[in-house]
């Protein structure tokens, strides 16, 4: 299977969400333009026993092109990657996506997990690395936005009122390596404003 001719991208945005996270990734994503000048990685918690829509809906509420992740795929400008159920998702040298198998270790009880993604985006991104917790129930991510925040990079975490459940957000605030604790409808526009050249 051939993909599409694509510019690899310079800086890359690790977003996790669960309870909730369907609704927050759909505003986010629908407020960004179609020429984003980055790459977006997205771990959400699903059922291992049924097969995700989520790219497919995704697809429908943003200019940007989505598409369900496979090992091997190139982190692109402008597109936007979804773990599959039951498989971490982290990126290796040279920007590419790498999946776990599905008997690998569940963190936080997840799998797929927040923290392989964040851990793999700081260590090949660096400074050019942002990490979007979004509302769910549980610790995920809290690990991986500390090692964002080593490397240079920035934290934007979902507040309390617009998250339907403020679990996940909440433990990644607690580390104090959020830089930014935003309502949803204000993800957005500070994604863009930190990825335009020149602003950030």
């Amino acid at each position: 299977m051939t993909t599409p001719p694509c510019t690899p991208a310079q800086s890359v945005i690790a977003m996790a969400a669960s309870a909730g996270g369907l609704n927050a990734l759909s505003v986010i994503l629908g407020g960004l333009p179609a020429d984003f000048p980055a790459a977006i990685a997205i771990v959400m918690h699903l059922s291992p026993v049924h097969k995700s829509l989520l790219a497919e809906i995704l697809s429908s509420r943003s200019q940007l092109e989505v598409r369900q992740a496979q090992t091997g795929d190139i982190l692109c400008h402008s597109s936007v990657f979804v773990a599959p159920p039951n498989h971490h998702m982290s990126v290796v040298q040279g920007g590419r996506i790498a999946l776990s198998s599905d008997e690998a270790e569940k963190v936080h009880f997840a799998r797929p997990s927040a923290e392989p993604l964040f851990a793999s985006v700081a260590e090949v991104y660096q400074s050019h690395a942002v990490a979007v917790v979004l509302t769910g129930g549980d610790g995920d991510g809290s690990f991986g936005v500390q090692i964002i925040k080593d490397r240079g990079g920035r934290v934007i975490a979902q507040d309390r009122p617009t998250s339907q459940d403020f679990s996940m957000p909440q433990t990644s605030i607690a580390t104090g390596d959020v830089d930014f604790i935003l309502p949803l409808t204000e993800i957005a526009p500070m994604l863009i404003e930190l990825i335009t050249p020149g602003k950030a």
